[in-house]
């Protein structure tokens, strides 16, 4: 990585070291913080001449090379310092809740709309809900583009930004120019790197969040973190890791519950954990539970699965959506949890 000495290069400036690393198969991507903005070596950059010639150049404050899968994503890294910003919340300072159901039906609004007001009410900082769904079966709902609208209009009345999945690249686009301020990877496409490279550069330079579900098939947490890398080296480093359940699944779970890797993933990385104990458990009354031992393993926040009528509501939410009563009391007990671990 490249650290300038100024908070970021002039475009002459970009256009010679884009030419230097050129000349030894490399490539240069900025990573716009919010203080400064650092260049990304892309490719091979061990070569010691072109360290050199780029060290020689009077605005380059130093080269850091970390020797890890992970550079930009690596603790010891540069953004290291950076903090990300959703929902009024700088992740870290506060315990940061996501909420909000499953699925958004189209053709019934106004649950939505009850639940979003009452998300807010119990103390969520940003509202989820599922515009496109993937599904097992080809004949299940697979979500609307309506349902945009839908969510769209329920930011404007509740005043929450909002999170919802993306599948390809032209949900990406939709999404983007409804203004959606969170893009979730959901944990069937945490692989598709395709996906992951569309969305870095789709939010470059945006101050847009991308909310990273582990895969049920990722195997070392490496690989976790590694795909989170595809994010930040195409361009955007807001991203939250989200565990949400792993296999093998644990009898009378969804999945088995992974809530205890956040201290294992913040020896390696740092980014924040927000985990999802709705899916890792799959039924509302394990759901509080679960909650509280993630933050007690260290989570920087919460997405939590709530509907005001989870019987009425579509996909997961009949299953595993909590009432936002009970959203609330489990608000309440993790920011107590919270303030106890912190000291």
């Amino acid at each position: 990585m490249i650290l300038p000495k100024s908070n970021r290069l002039t475009p002459e400036q970009l256009t010679e070291i884009t030419a230097i690393v050129g000349e030894f198969g490399c490539k240069i991507q900025p990573i716009v913080g919010a203080v400064r903005t650092i260049y990304a070596i892309v490719g091979d950059e061990r070569d010691e001449l072109m360290i050199n010639r780029l060290e020689g150049l009077p605005y380059v404050d130093r080269i850091d090379r970390i020797q890890s899968p992970f550079k930009l994503m690596d603790k010891r890294s540069d953004l290291a310092s950076h903090r990300i910003k959703c929902g009024g919340v700088t992740l870290g300072e506060e315990l940061f809740v996501i909420a909000g159901a499953c699925t958004i039906d189209p053709k019934n609004p106004n649950y939505f709309y009850e639940t979003a007001a009452a998300v807010k009410e119990a103390g969520a900082h940003v509202l989820r809900g599922g515009v496109w769904k993937p599904r097992t079966n080809p004949y299940s709902f697979q979500g609307d583009v309506k349902s945009l609208d839908v969510l769209m209009e329920a930011s404007r009345r509740t005043g929450l930004p909002v999170d919802t999945e993306v599948m390809e690249e032209a949900h990406i686009k939709l999404a983007l120019d409804a203004g959606v301020h969170s893009l979730q990877i959901g944990a069937r496409n945490a692989l598709n790197y395709s996906l992951l490279r569309s969305v870095g550069r789709a939010i470059a330079e945006r101050d847009t969040v991308v909310l990273l579900k582990r895969s049920i098939n990722m195997g070392p947490l490496s690989e976790f973190i590694t795909a989170a890398e595809y994010i930040a080296a195409f361009g955007n480093p807001n991203v939250i890791l989200c565990p949400r359940g792993t296999t093998p699944t644990l009898d009378g779970y969804r999945n088995h519950p992974d809530e205890s890797i956040t201290p294992l993933l913040k020896e390696k990385t740092w980014a924040p954990v927000v985990v999802d104990p709705s899916h890792s458990v799959g039924k509302a009354i394990y759901v509080p539970a679960c909650a509280l031992a993630a933050v007690a393993y260290g989570a920087d926040g919460l997405c939590i699965e709530s509907h005001v009528s989870p019987s009425h509501g579509i996909g997961d939410d009949p299953k595993q959506a909590v009432t936002p009563d009970v959203l609330a009391t489990t608000i309440k007990q993790a920011k107590q949890l919270w303030a106890i671990r912190r000291g």
